[in-house]
C-alpha cells in the first residue's frame, strides 16, 4: 500500500502497532471525562473543584510534552513509547491507594502521572505516524491513525457508563448532605472503590502493551540518525514559522472545545432535562459514535478537498450547533419518560461530528515538511493539549456562578466552546490564504 511505503520499505506493521496506542489513550481520555460529574456527587464538591480532574489530567500533557520531545531527540521513538506506557500504567495503579485514602488530591496526582505517560505517547506517536510513508500522504495517514482514537474513547465511555456511573450509589447530593458522617463515609468509600476498579484493570492492560512494544522491532526513520540542529536553533526556527505558531494556538482552542463538550454533556443533560448520569452518558456515547463515523468520512474527503477547506466548514458548523444548544428549547425527562423534543441536547451531540477532523488535521498542517524538527515541534502541539487543562475549570466556574435569570448557567457556560470554534475558523481561513495544506 503506497500510503505506508517509503524509500522501498513497507511500514504497515509498525503503523498498525503504533496506531493501537491511539485507541489506548482515547480510552483514558473518555473514561475520565464522566468522572468530573462523578467526583462532584461522591465528594460533595463544586463544579469548579470537580473539574480539577481535567486540570490534573491535561496538566500532565503540559508538564511532560517538552521533556518527552527532548527524550526522543536524544534516544528514539521506541524508547519514548516505552517510557510513556510505563508512566501510564503507574498512574492507573495509583488509583488503588488514592481510593483507599479517600483523598481527592491523591486521585489528581494519579491522573497527572498517567497523563505524563500519555504526553510521551502522543509526542512520540503522532510524528512517527507522519514519517511512516510518503510525505504527501502524511496528513491522510495521521487522520487514518487518529480514526482509531475514538474507538478507544467509545470503549472508555461504555466502561464508565456500565461499570462506574451505573454502579454508584444513587443518593443525590442533597440526600448525601443529610446523612451522618459515618453513613456518608461508607457510601463514599464504596463509590471511590467503584471508580478505582476499572483504572486498575487499565493499568494491567497497559503493562501488557509495554511488554509487546519492548519485544517488537520498530524501524528507525532516516531522520532519527541524521545530524540535527541544536534545541535552541530548532526552537528559534519554530517560533519564526507562522504556520506552526498559529497551529499551536488553534490546537489549544480545539482541545479545549473537545474536552468541554465531552465533559459537560452530562451536566447539560442533568440540569436542562433532569436526566440521570448513566442515561446522559449514553448520549455521550452517541456523540462519540458520531465522531468516529465522521472521522472516517472526513479522512476519505481529504482525497478531494484541502484540509483547511474542510476545517473551515466544520468549525463554522460547530459554532452554529453550539448556538443551538445554548438557545434551542429542551423538554423534561421525568420518571424515566421523555416528553417532547430536546433540540439543545441534539445539537450538543452533533457538535462531535464537526470536531472529528480537527486535531489530526491541525497537527498535520503544523508539521508538514519539518523533517527532524517535527520531534520538538510535536511537543508544542502536545503542550497545546493544555487547553483541556484550563478551559474546563473555567466552564465549571461559570456553571457555579453565572446566574442571569433569562438563561441557565449551564447553557451560558457553552459560550466558551463557541469562542473556540471561532478561533479555529479564523485559523483555517489563514491557512487557506497562505496555501497551507
Amino acid at each position: 500500500m503506497k500510503l505506508f511505503e517509503k524509500n522501498g520499505k513497507n511500514y504497515l506493521f509498525p503503523f498498525i502497532l503504533v496506531t493501537s496506542l491511539f485507541a489506548l489513550w482515547g480510552f483514558a481520555n473518555d473514561i475520565t471525562n464522566p468522572m468530573v460529574a462523578a467526583f462532584k456527587n461522591i465528594l460533595l464538591i463544586s463544579n469548579f473543584e470537580s473539574s480539577l480532574v481535567q486540570f490534573a489530567f491535561y496538566g500532565g500533557y503540559c508538564f511532560m510534552a517538552i521533556p518527552a520531545a527532548l527524550f526522543i531527540r536524544r534516544f528514539n521513538y521506541k524508547n519514548g513509547i516505552l517510557v510513556g506506557l510505563a508512566l501510564y500504567s503507574v498512574g492507573c495503579l495509583l488509583f488503588i491507594p488514592a481510593g483507599n485514602a479517600m483523598a481527592f488530591w491523591a486521585f489528581l496526582i494519579a491522573y497527572f502521572v498517567m497523563t505524563c505517560g500519555l504526553a510521551f505517547l502522543e509526542t512520540t506517536s503522532n510524528p512517527y505516524i507522519l514519517s511512516l510513508g510518503p510525505d504527501e500522504n502524511a496528513t491522510r495517514r495521521l487522520n487514518f491513525a487518529q480514526a482509531f482514537n475514538p474507538i478507544g474513547s467509545l470503549t472508555g465511555m461504555l466502561i464508565a457508563k456500565e461499570f462506574i456511573l451505573s454502579k454508584l450509589n444513587p443518593a443525590t447530593e442533597a440526600e448525601r448532605r443529610a446523612m451522618s458522617q459515618d453513613a456518608l463515609a461508607l457510601i463514599q468509600q464504596q463509590d471511590l472503590n467503584t471508580v478505582s476498579g476499572p483504572y486498575l484493570m487499565l493499568g494491567l492492560v497497559v503493562l501488557v502493551f509495554f511488554v509487546v512494544f519492548m519485544i517488537s522491532r520498530l524501524p528507525k526513520i532516516v531522520s532519527e540518525d541524521a545530524g540535527v540542529c541544536s534545541v535552541g536553533q530548532t526552537v528559534g526556527n519554530l517560533l519564526k514559522n507562522r504556520r506552526y505558531v498559529w497551529s499551536v494556538v488553534a490546537q489549544t482552542f480545539y482541545v479545549g472545545v473537545q474536552i468541554m463538550i465531552w465533559t459537560f454533556i452530562i451536566q447539560y443533560a442533568e440540569h436542562e432535562l433532569g436526566m440521570p448520569k448513566a442515561t446522559a452518558q449514553g448520549y455521550n456515547m452517541v456523540a462519540m459514535a458520531s465522531f468516529v463515523t465522521s472521522r472516517f468520512i472526513c479522512t476519505f474527503l481529504l482525497k478531494y478537498f484541502r484540509p483547511s477547506e474542510l476545517l473551515t466548514c466544520l468549525a463554522a458548523a460547530g459554532g452554529l450547533l453550539v448556538l443551538g444548544l445554548i438557545f434551542l428549547p429542551n423538554t423534561q425527562y421525568v420518571e424515566g419518560q421523555y416528553f417532547g423534543a430536546y433540540w439543545g441536547l441534539y445539537c450538543l451531540v452533533a457538535v462531535s461530528v464537526c470536531m472529528s477532523l480537527m486535531f489530526p488535521t491541525i497537527y498535520g498542517i503544523a508539521l508538514k515538511g519539518m523533517g527532524d524538527e517535527a520531534k520538538l515541534a510535536s511537543a508544542g502541539l502536545i503542550l497545546a493539549i493544555g487547553g483541556g487543562c484550563i478551559m474546563p475549570p473555567v466552564q465549571g466556574w461559570l456553571i457555579d456562578v453565572a446566574d442571569f435569570g433569562w438563561i441557565s448557567s449551564v447553557r451560558f457556560s457553552f459560550i466558551l466552546p463557541l469562542i473556540c470554534f471561532a478561533v479555529i475558523a479564523l485559523y483555517s481561513r489563514y491557512i487557506s490564504r497562505i496555501n497551507g495544506k
